[in-house]
């Protein structure tokens, strides 16, 4: 988390690469969101059951994503934007998908349903 506010909190980061760079942005949203969400599950997993794990980290991560763009609508040359939640809501939903129906992401024991 404190890697994407500092990622946020950097002004102008245009690249000058156009679609490439745009595109290549919202992949970054995409792959730190996932990870975000995988990242809170496994550190939940211990003190809560599999599904709750998941729900937990799929909304704390969610509304980091919500605050991270409020809070870019204070740095310098970015702004704040719903639909970049959006794109970040896909990697949570990659990450979800991945935990929920890969026993080789979620580790979760044997016999245990998330």
């Amino acid at each position: 988390m404190a890697v994407i506010f500092w990622l946020s909190a950097q002004p102008g980061l245009d690249s000058g690469l156009g679609v490439v760079d745009h595109v290549g942005r919202k992949l970054v949203h995409v792959a730190a969101y996932c990870a975000l969400t995988l990242l809170w599950f496994w550190a939940l997993r211990p003190a809560l059951p599999a599904r709750r794990a998941l729900l937990a980290a799929a909304l704390i991560s969610l509304l980091y994503a919500a605050s991270d763009e409020y809070h870019q609508s204070f740095v310098e040359d970015r702004d704040g934007r719903p639909l970049d939640v959006l794109i970040d809501l896909v990697g949570i939903v990659i990450a979800s998908l991945l935990l929920r129906y890969d026993p080789r992401v979620r580790s979760v024991p044997d016999g245990e349903d998330p």
